[in-house]
């Protein structure tokens, strides 16, 4: 028999090349090909058990003026937060990808969405192919879902799951996980390239054919993104990471790309014994075990999509021993901090040299926005000066490497929250004071600084 031909992919971004390659012409990275077999073809040069394309079924091509703009209504999953992310709810026909660490509640999550739509008459299929149906129920049940209508199926060969689908013809399909998935026409083992590259494809014709949606649970790597080729996001229409350590008991989902909906959208959820529950209130979550009175501890703001989120940033500046102290970053941008840290010495005299600094955002989140800026530089001069700050001041603003403070974007909505909560008094860019209405902030003082030396006469 003549050797089966053997070709090299990249798991970044799914490049081919006949040979192997140290970096990717495609993406630029280095030591990412694997090689992989080619998929046999039949008669016609297809490859075996492909279907035809989406526009299968004698459509033609429509003119723009012509193409029907009204949107379908979007299912609701009855959990709030899901559809914030999502965009307003689960789009008819959508694939949605969602990835995260293994024990993070990626099934958890789905699993009770499954069981609120089934409650709501709506047809699911849930599709394991790492669990058996008695360990699904076991879940299930832990849970509190007793939706007699879920459909469960334990399986991984994907002709046979194709087959289930059109037969059931669901609303909604969850398929656990991509990774376990193989067609029997690809001799590669499951997770490889190729075989999580088809299965997608093939799972993208039957949603967008037959108007099922599907959602698909990926595993990451160590680096924090879905295993297996980065075109496998492309395909998709939205992505979804949950967030969060295993042994917090928070939890975060983002979505990094959503042609339906914002990617700026975030859902907390926080972990149980009986699953995950919705987080309403964020800000007073957030804050909750906030120290009284330390120097160090400063509370911002942050927009995380249409939702103004309060958050603690902490600092601590100590005196080293070594010659070459330590800088330390969790929850904000490494090289930010740097940076700020720089613009502080420089413009306000300050030597930190021969001091550690370690920088936290409390409650776990992840914060890159410019409006954190001139929370850190309070943070800073106040654990350096081991001054505290009063507890009922909020800071926001970004800071330059002049040491200006410039306007940030949807000032009022942070300023409202902050009196929602009874804070008292606000400390901003001088720019943003302009375009508050200020007859709906009377609970709370402003002021407005224009640069990092007027912050001094706050410390």
């Amino acid at each position: 028999m003549a050797k089966a031909k053997q070709i090299f992919f990249c798991r970044e971004c799914g490049y081919e090349s006949s040979k192997w390659l140290g970096q990717c012409p495609g993406c630029r990275q280095w030591d990412t090909f694997v090689e992989e077999p080619v998929s046999r073809k039949n008669g016609s040069g297809k490859a075996a058990g492909t279907r035809s394309g989406l526009s299968a079924g004698g459509r033609k091509p429509e003119l723009l003026a012509e193409v029907n703009t009204k949107e379908n209504p979007r299912i609701l999953t009855g959990i709030g937060e899901l559809d914030r992310v999502l965009g307003g709810g689960i789009v008819i026909g959508g694939l949605v990808l969602v990835g995260g660490d293994p024990g993070i509640g990626k099934s958890t999550l789905l699993l009770q969405m499954c069981g609120k739509l089934s409650a709501s008459q709506v047809k699911v299929l849930y599709i394991s192919g790492e669990e058996s149906l008695r360990q699904i129920k076991m879940r299930a049940e832990r849970l509190g879902i007793f939706a007699g209508s879920l459909l469960l199926f334990s399986e991984t060969n994907l002709d046979t799951i194709e087959d289930t689908i059109e037969q059931e013809r669901p609303s909604v399909v969850i398929i656990d996980s991509i990774q376990t998935m193989f067609r029997e026409d690809i001799s590669s083992a499951p997770g490889s390239v190729s075989q999580v590259r088809e299965t997608t494809a093939t799972l993208l014709q039957l949603s967008k054919s037959l108007g099922i949606s599907i959602f698909i649970v990926g595993h990451v790597t160590k680096e924090g993104v879905v295993a297996g080729p980065r075109v496998l996001e492309h395909m998709v229409d939205t992505v979804l990471y949950f967030e969060g350590d295993n042994g917090a008991v928070y939890r975060i989902l983002r979505a990094v790309k959503n042609r339906f909906g914002s990617t700026n959208e975030i859902g907390v959820f926080e972990m149980k014994g009986d699953g995950l529950r919705e987080v309403a209130n964020p800000s007073e979550y957030m804050l909750q075990g906030k120290p009284e009175n330390e120097a160090g501890s400063i509370i911002s703001c942050s927009i995380e999509g249409t939702r103004p989120i309060l958050i603690e940033v902490q600092a601590l500046i100590c005196r080293t021993s070594f010659n070459l102290p330590r800088r330390t970053a969790a929850g904000a941008d490494y090289n930010r901090v740097n940076l700020l840290m720089a613009v502080v010495e420089k413009r306000l005299g300050v030597s930190m040299g021969d001091c550690d600094a370690y920088i936290n955002v409390a409650g776990g989140i992840r914060i890159n926005e410019p409006a954190l800026d001139l929370a850190l530089v309070a943070a800073i001069i106040s654990s350096y000066r081991n001054k505290p700050l009063d507890e009922k001041v909020i800071i926001f603003g970004e800071v330059g490497l002049t040491g200006e403070v410039r306007a940030v974007s949807q000032a009022e909505q942070r300023v409202a929250e902050a009196a929602k909560l009874g804070y008292e008094a606000c400390i901003l860019p001088y720019a943003n004071i302009s375009s508050l209405q200020k007859e709906r902030h009377k609970k709370i003082r402003l002021s407005g600084i224009k640069s990092i030396r007027e912050l001094l006469n706050y410390i």
